[in-house]
């Protein structure tokens, strides 16, 4: 598939396939061009009259590029560029008249503006008429600055293609609204149709239709069976095309080889969305793999849109749908929780272990293969539902992590998202030969840095993911770490203690004050700094009266409440006094309970005005709290940037890389590397190079001081190893004998082509690692943590998923185990952190803008004392062809799980 071939929703929810144009395209665009309003056609085509004029400026010359939109084979939109002059192109764009006003001519800008500014355009040049205000509407809508002027009696229209990211986020905000309408045809809709319904309950089909009449969907439900003519005592229909009424959703339980003559009935119907429970598709080999293909291609013609296939269905809690669409025995609760569930039998125990909570949701999707509707269009229509306050996501796999990313950021700053992802074992990387590879070979890895940069917080099991539901849905996000334990037992304060400062939370002791007034109210054995122990004789007013003073000290973010039920007192009375008191306090502290060895705790903690997450053990509430604690700092942050360095030799940049790539996939030579590098403002140390021992002598005399000699050439990867570094050498006469004696020992190995690099020896710091791998899912992944020659040794990293932001350079930084060596560690000095992040920054840049960077290790790099920056001693670099970045907006194409 070509890069800018892909599918797209409408504001209406509905898809389009966008493609550039080919040359067997002429007839449809003839037929497309025959088919606009005369309006239409003049706002296009104001100076040509004749179609075949006007069909010549559709077609690509070496210098236009031309992308269209079809739906059912015909065109329905056309946008180009043809590059007017050096960096400078002029753009037009037409729609048909039925499809203006759905966000298609955005989409295809959007597209066209990508394709034109890859190919090296900066800046777009073009006249419009003065009476075709929606063209200039659509290009300001993009967040483009554009300079309007008026030039006989049309406009001249000027605009950069460098404003990509604001344009991006405009762009997402309008995907987001498409994403929205496309899922309402799912949860909303007006008619059903279960196509293969059968009247055995026991059945698939006969279960899912069973739970959709018992739910009360508020719409008429149709059983389409061909071979009966009624199901269930529902009266059946021999096919969709017989149903009496509107369908907007149809659920298809047929054999796989039947549902794409079903899914074409329901596109001549005019199903708006359909949910594909069927299995055999792209999970059962490439026989399944071309007939999904082909689902999709009849969806997209038709414009449905698509769950599954191969998924166990859907469910809207809302009364006014009433919609359980899943063929599972249990059935949710009503409730503020989305659900995404990439397993269909996971699906089920989820339902089940909800409901056994308490915890209700607001709608469920069993997503299956993800041929079309994904995660990201889910999490896109909750962030908009008014019934979902909280989204959990069960992932096997990321279709376009890069874009889940961006959504996940702008969600999570108004729902919590919460997620397991399945599979955390060894990626399938290619094998890689830097230290940033050995550092990141797992995709569990890349997985972590996506969701910690993007505000998701993740669980590693299902029951985990429940606990830190149940308090996010009950209790305010913490506003810090400082949790209080109150308890009625020593040991189980203890246990509570260890597990929260082993997960990063604090457990201060209280001011004198709070201290002050716990004695006079408890017992004299009672422990009062924190944990509060009340001892085995606690009564369920002193809970009352503990966690009101508790909740006022200055010193605490949340309480921990743990009960250990003693002979005289019951669960249901200690119960009752947390709740009351959680009343008075008005969401001031979030508050957890442990109820040990009480059965049914959840039921007795809620009321039905207000709730108190209850969980078995201390551990398991410790858990919660630190991951909505880790959420709430990640909310508390300031407003983050990509930043833009003024002084980057991008062309120039591009120009060593493609060079280089005329040979194939290879390491960069030291010489190459460091021309690659000063492009983007990272410059190595002073370096002078040798072909021969004596001229690394020579070489070394001019330097004048101490010196580092080292040896390059192919093979040459970890230097140290293999005794290719030489320290502190002095003078002529001992470089060139140090050179001598490398130059044998590496020969010896069969090494052929050395060169020698000389460079002075730095003064003292602290040596760091910065480096990048390229993931094929996930992209550019950048490392930073503790370098030198322990660096695989130490594995002291933090790892980041680009673009990286100002904000993801710092936290990296100062996440690692030795950040405190950089901040005056014992005494000694500090060290240029802001470079060292600048450094983090500029690399993300490069990466980010040159894609061919498959591998890159800068080690060391030495943090000089602050003030002083930060001296590159020693980098590689390996270039590769590179898979093109998906298309603007694009939707990945995903055939499995």
């Amino acid at each position: 598939m070509n890069q800018y071939e892909t599918d797209v929703a409408l504001k209406d929810g509905s898809l389009v396939h966008i493609r550039p144009v080919v040359t067997t395209d002429q007839q449809l665009l003839l037929d497309f061009i025959q088919n606009l309003s005369p309006e239409t056609y003049q706002l296009r085509f104001p100076r040509t009259v004749i179609s075949d004029n006007a069909l010549g400026q559709l077609l690509h010359e070496d210098n236009r590029f031309c992308l269209i939109a079809l739906r059912d084979d015909r065109v329905i939109g056309h946008a180009s560029y043809m590059i007017s002059e050096v960096k400078k192109a002029d753009i037009g764009l037409v729609v048909m008249d039925e499809y203006q006003g759905k966000g298609l001519g955005t989409i295809l800008l959007g597209q066209l503006i990508q394709a034109a500014a890859e190919e090296g355009v900066e800046l777009f040049d073009t006249l419009v008429p003065s009476e075709n205000a929606p063209l200039l509407r659509v290009l300001r809508g993009l967040g483009f600055p554009t300079e309007l002027k008026i030039a006989q009696g049309l406009i001249h229209v000027i605009f950069p293609a460098s404003n990509l990211p604001e344009a991006l986020e405009r762009f997402e905000k309008r995907e987001a609204a498409s994403a929205a309408a496309a899922m309402k045809k799912f949860f909303n809709p007006r008619g059903i149709a279960v196509i293969g319904a059968s009247r055995d309950r026991g059945s698939i089909s006969g279960e899912l239709f069973h739970n959709i009449l018992e739910a009360g969907f508020q719409g008429p439900v149709y059983p389409v069976n061909a071979k009966t003519d009624v199901v269930q005592s529902v009266a059946a229909y021999r096919s969709v095309l017989d149903c009496p009424g509107k369908v907007d959703l149809a659920f298809i339980v047929v054999p796989a080889p039947a549902v794409l003559a079903v899914a074409r009935e329901c596109a001549q119907k005019g199903v708006s969305a359909l949910v594909v429970i069927s299995a055999g598709f792209s999970e059962a080999g490439e026989a399944g793999v071309a007939l999904q293909e082909e689902l999709v291609r009849i969806c997209r013609e038709a414009g449905m849109r698509l769950i599954g296939p191969n998924c166990m269905g859907i469910i809207n809690t809302d009364p006014a749908v009433s919609l359980n669409g899943q063929f599972s025995p249990f059935a949710p609760i009503e409730g503020k929780i989305g659900f995404l569930s990439q397993s269909g039998a996971l699906g089920i125990a989820v339902i089940e272990y909800a409901t056994r909570l308490g915890l209700g949701m607001s709608s469920f999707v069993s997503v299956g293969n993800k041929a079309d509707i994904s995660g990201n269009d889910l999490v896109q229509y909750w962030e908009s539902d008014p019934n979902t306050d909280l989204i959990l996501l069960y992932l096997e796999s990321f279709g376009n992590p890069r874009k889940f990313s961006r959504i996940a950021r702008q969600v999570s700053r108004k729902k919590p998202i919460i997620a397991v992802k399945g599979g955390r074992g060894a990626a399938g990387f290619r094998a890689t030969q830097s230290h940033t590879g050995a550092l990141v070979a797992s995709s569990d890895i890349n997985v972590d840095a996506l969701f910690r940069q993007a505000g998701v917080i993740r669980t590693d099991v299902l029951a985990e993911m429940f606990d830190v539901a149940a308090f996010l849905t009950t209790q305010p996000v913490p506003k810090g770490n400082r949790a209080a334990i109150i308890t009625n037992a020593g040991g189980a304060g203890i246990l509570a203690a260890d597990a929260c400062e082993d997960l990063g939370l604090q457990v201060p002791e209280f001011t004198p004050e709070t201290q002050e007034e716990l004695k006079t109210y408890l017992s004299p054995a009672a422990g009062v700094k924190n944990p509060v122990d009340m001892v085995a004789s606690a009564q369920a007013l002193d809970y009352a009266r503990v966690i009101e003073i508790v909740a006022q000290d200055p010193n605490v973010d949340a309480l921990i409440v743990i009960f250990i039920p003693p002979m005289a007192v019951r669960p249901e009375e200690v119960a009752a006094e947390i709740l009351n008191t959680a009343k008075k306090l008005q969401n001031k502290v979030p508050i957890l309970s442990t109820f040990m060895a009480s059965h049914g705790a959840q039921e007795i903690l809620s009321d039905g005005e207000i709730s108190i997450p209850a969980y078995p053990f201390p551990e398991a509430a410790a858990r919660a709290l630190s991951s909505a604690v880790q959420y709430g700092q990640w909310l508390q942050r300031e407003d983050c940037c990509y930043p833009k360095f003024s002084d980057i030799r991008q062309e120039d940049a591009m120009a060593i890389v493609a060079q280089s790539l005329k040979d194939g996939e290879r390491w960069l030579t030291q010489r190459e590397t460091g021309m690659l590098l000063d492009c983007y403002g990272i410059p190595l140390v002073e370096t002078l190079y040798a072909s021969s021992p004596k001229e690394a002598g020579l070489a070394a005399e001019k330097l004048g001081r101490a010196i580092a000699l080292k040896a390059t050439g192919p093979g040459l990867v970890h230097k140290t190893e293999i005794g290719a570094v030489r320290l502190a050498l002095v003078g002529r006469e001992e470089t060139e004998i140090a050179a001598e004696e490398m130059l044998s020992e590496v020969q010896s190995m069969g090494i052929t082509g050395v060169e020698f690099i000389l460079q002075p020896m730095v003064s003292s710091g602290i040596e760091m690692i910065v480096g990048v791998t390229h993931d094929p899912v996930f992209g550019p992944i950048v490392v930073c943590g503790a370098g030198g020659t322990m660096v695989e040794l130490l594995k002291d990293v933090a790892v980041r998923i680009t673009p990286l932001t100002d904000q993801d350079a710092g936290e990296m930084v100062r996440s690692l185990k030795t950040f405190p060596l950089l901040t005056g560690f014992r005494g000694e000095a500090h060290y240029d952190v802001a470079a060292l992040e600048e450094l983090i920054l500029r690399i993300s840049t490069l990466v980010e803008d040159i894609h061919e960077i498959a591998e890159l290790d800068l080690n060391p790099v030495i943090v000089l004392p602050e003030g002083n920056g930060v001296s590159l001693v020693d980098a590689r670099i390996r270039v590769a062809e590179a898979l093109p970045p998906l298309p603007f907006g694009a939707k990945k194409r995903s055939f499995g799980k």
